[in-house]
Parts: C-alpha cells; sequence; structure tokens
C-alpha cells in the first residue's frame, strides 16, 4: 500500500532553515509528480510546491517562492522540501501528497489528494 513519511520538523527561529524528507513506499516513486502541502492553525489547505517525475520542472506558491526549494532523489524514493528565511506565516503542517484530483490552485484540504503523509510540525517562533 502507497506509504508517505515525512520527517524533518521542528521548532526553528525566524530567518532559520528546515529541510523535510519524504520517504516514499509502496509505489514506484519515480513515476508520479509529487506535491508538498501545508495546513496552518485555523486556516485551509495551501499547496506549497510541486515536482516532475525527473526533477527537472518545478513550481511554487508565491508565498514560498525564492525561499522554498523542492527536490527528489529517485534512487531513495525520497522528497525534499528545503526551507530558509523561515517565517510565522510559514508555521503549519508540512504534507508530501500524490495525485491531487483538481488542479492545485483549487486544492481546498488533503481530500483533494488520493495519497497523503501524516505530516511534520513546522513551527517558527523566537
Amino acid at each position: 500500500q502507497v506509504q508517505l513519511v515525512e520527517s524533518g520538523g521542528g521548532l526553528v527561529q525566524p530567518g532559520g532553515s528546515l529541510r523535510l524528507s519524504c520517504t516514499a513506499s509502496g509505489f514506484t516513486f519515480s513515476l508520479y509528480w509529487m506535491y508538498w502541502v501545508r495546513q496552518a492553525p485555523g486556516k485551509g489547505l495551501e499547496w506549497v510546491s510541486a515536482i516532475n517525475i525527473r526533477g527537472s520542472s518545478t513550481y511554487y506558491a508565491d508565498s514560498v517562492k525564492g525561499r522554498f526549494t523542492i527536490s527528489r532523489d529517485n534512487d531513495k524514493d525520497t522528497l525534499y522540501l528545503q526551507m530558509n528565511n523561515l517565517t510565522s506565516e510559514d508555521t503549519a503542517v508540512y504534507y508530501c501528497a500524490k495525485d491531487p484530483s483538481k488542479p492545485l490552485s483549487e486544492v481546498v484540504g488533503l481530500q483533494d489528494f488520493a495519497f497523503w503523509g501524516r505530516g511534520t510540525q513546522v513551527t517558527v517562533a523566537s
């Protein structure tokens, strides 16, 4: 069965960095686009970033463009999200996901993806 396991979250000060990882199993990782999404307290789901199957094309929400970098290692079945210059607005639970059922701009909840992990908490605070 499909499993996505996120790790790497934690507490970081404003301006700091974190690197999230998502280890995939149960499917052929190298054949799927992958996504990072996040949900902040009291807010709806926000797509953060997407990457194509080879990692040659990446996409970012305007809110993270220039600060976050998505990447993947198809040999290790692992998705990454390097987050730099973090702010309090980045505080959220971060999920990796696959198979969206609608355009990313219309995603409102995890149910809009076929699969997602349990998430990893990122807290940006001084």
